[in-house]
């Protein structure tokens, strides 16, 4: 199955250069930044990690019964992965290193799980850490659109009702009051990260915020 919208392969491909640029980055953290808080609830940055590489080994028997075993709750069969993935750092970067090309799981629908599952992770441990980057047009581009068709993320419900228009991108999505910024800050609201709401402004704004 490919992704919405896109010609097959090609969301695939996206996401193997986020996760190439994923573990790159990961290479340069110290011990002490692992260990940092990220922007998920509960989450270090090497459960971030853990969690991100947590499905790409499951064939799909596994992945059922994992889901099984969390009673079918997204968070708590997150945190199961989570918990068999703790591991070394050397040891989560190797097989981000091996899974660059996502598999199982994270590859379904074209590798659209992966890519948006991907950079939000990515961002949820660069922003805390104060280190952004600049982020492939392209990619930033497809992303956010594909995050609006990802039922797990909300994204579509947050941003129901609403224009969203990327000031940095040649990007905008939906109808009624206008919510702009940066590109990558509009992928973090919708996904309900708070804090990304400060560097957003317009007519829609206090009702995204009132959703996040």
């Amino acid at each position: 199955m490919t992704g919405p919208g896109r010609r097959g392969g090609e969301v695939l491909a996206l996401a193997a250069d986020e996760r190439a640029d994923f573990a790159d980055f990961l290479e340069t953290l110290t011990p002490s930044q692992w260990q940092a808080p990220s922007l998920c609830a509960d989450w270090t940055v090497r459960d971030v990690v853990a969690h991100v590489i947590s499905y790409d080994e499951l064939s799909w028997w596994e992945t059922t019964k994992r889901f099984a075993r969390g009673r079918f709750v997204p968070g708590r069969i997150n945190q199961l992965g989570v918990a068999e993935y703790a591991r070394e750092p050397r040891e989560l970067i190797a097989l981000l290193r091996a899974h660059q090309r996502p598999s199982g799981l994270p590859a379904g629908f074209g590798g659209m799980i992966a890519l948006v599952d991907g950079m939000i992770h990515h961002q949820d441990i660069r922003r805390p850490l104060g280190l952004p980057r600049d982020i492939p047009r392209d990619r930033l581009r497809t992303t956010l659109r594909l995050a609006l068709l990802a039922p797990p993320i909300r994204a579509f419900v947050r941003a129901r009702g609403l224009t969203l228009v990327a000031t940095d991108l040649d990007w905008s999505r939906g109808s009624g009051p206008e919510v702009r910024g940066p590109a990558e800050a509009l992928l973090m609201a919708i996904a309900g990260r708070a804090g990304a709401l400060d560097e957003l402004s317009g007519p829609g704004l206090p009702l995204l915020a009132a959703r996040v």
